[in-house]
């Protein structure tokens, strides 16, 4: 199959083929990339029949903590992090162990099934480790069964082992962009390093977490690139994030994306993912916009609540969302999501007849 996919044949074709767990080609993926906007629709049905085969109407949650934050000594160019910013955020040492179960108590109670425990740095010591320890805890003696994802940089040989042994169940670590363009983004370690934690982590038994960042200018062929490269790494998770254009970061005034742009890729990550977590992170608000609800019959997980430098959606807008679109938020039995008051009806009150300006 060359060029872009013009037939909803075609389409269901590739789905089915991902259904039986034939892999998808390369020239298929960047086919699928090409489909015309016109059948954006089409393409969404087909992705979405893979999704509905492998994970019916569930949608997991899960839930950002960024326990320590600013003052990376990293250079990537998208974080707002990264060494050199100038972006207003908040910077922090440690978080306390006990103001972390806090949050976490919260978010479970909304849904969460995973935590993610994030500290900038180029990776942890010892300490570190020590005190993500102490976190999980806290975070257990509120929350027993919640599953404890850990992202804290490039890891050494024998510090998977640790965290596993501390109560971590997976480890996420990007790889982000495809390989012939990383020293184009960061120049303080490489591709090769981020490939080299997911093996010791993998390794010492923790469930690989890996995913993409898109919005920095590439094409489809690097999409296709990256997510090959990834396909091999065999994640258990795969988080989409795309990209927030930070003021004071080198990619502050990259907006390539649009709502479409960003389906596509979900798509194409779905049918080339097809039994695997596929998860919309950041950027989610702002690239996929009034297209959010359509990404859930692509992505199986989402991020509740703010990330890791930036405001999220409230997450009682997304809970309302999943169940609109005709979801359910995995072990969440309906309990907690929000339903329609008669304070949602609004009088007019501007516009022809009132004196005041209408909403236009």
């Amino acid at each position: 199959m060359a060029g872009p996919i013009r037939e909803r044949t075609a389409l269901d074709v590739l789905a089915t083929r991902a259904i039986d767990g034939e892999p998808l080609g390369r020239a298929e993926a960047l086919g699928v990339l090409g489909t015309p906007e016109e059948m954006l629709l089409d393409l969404v049905a087909a992705a979405a029949r893979v999704r509905r085969h492998y994970f019916a109407d569930r949608v997991r949650l899960h839930f950002l903590v960024n326990m320590k934050s600013g003052l990376c000594p990293e250079d990537c160019s998208y974080c707002s992090q990264r060494r050199g910013s100038s972006a207003d955020v908040a910077t922090y040492a440690w978080a306390n162990a006990d103001e972390v179960a806090d949050v976490c108590d919260r978010a479970v109670a909304a849904g969460v099934r995973r935590v993610c425990l994030v500290a900038s740095g180029r990776g942890p010591s010892e300490r570190d480790v020590a005190r993500v320890a102490q976190t999980i805890s806290a975070i257990r003696k509120r929350r027993p069964g919640v599953e404890v994802c850990a992202c804290l940089g490039l890891l050494r040989d024998g510090q998977g082992e640790m965290l596993r042994d501390a109560g971590v169940l997976a480890y996420n670590h990007n790889l982000n962009v495809a390989e012939d363009r990383y020293p184009e983004i960061c120049t303080t370690h490489s591709f090769a390093d981020r490939k080299g934690t997911l093996e010791r982590a993998r390794r010492a038994g923790l469930s690989p977490c890996s995913g993409v960042i898109f919005g920095l200018g590439e094409d489809d062929a690097e999409v296709v690139d990256l997510l090959f490269a990834l396909r091999a790494e065999e994640p258990d998770s795969v988080p989409v994030n795309f990209l927030i254009p930070f003021d004071g970061t080198p990619a502050h005034e990259r907006w390539d994306l649009t709502p479409l742009r960003c389906l596509k890729i979900l798509a194409l990550c779905r049918l080339a993912f097809p039994a695997t977590d596929v998860r919309i992170g950041g950027g989610r608000e702002i690239h996929l916009r009034a297209l959010q609800p359509l990404a859930l019959h692509l992505a199986t997980s989402i991020f509740l609540g703010d990330y890791l430098t930036s405001e999220g959606a409230p997450a009682a807008g997304d809970l309302a969302m999943i169940a609109d679109a005709g979801f359910v938020v995995e072990g969440l039995d309906g309990t907690g999501v929000p339903t329609p008051t008669a304070g949602t009806v609004a009088l007019r009150r501007r516009g022809i007849g009132t004196g005041k300006p209408a909403n236009v």
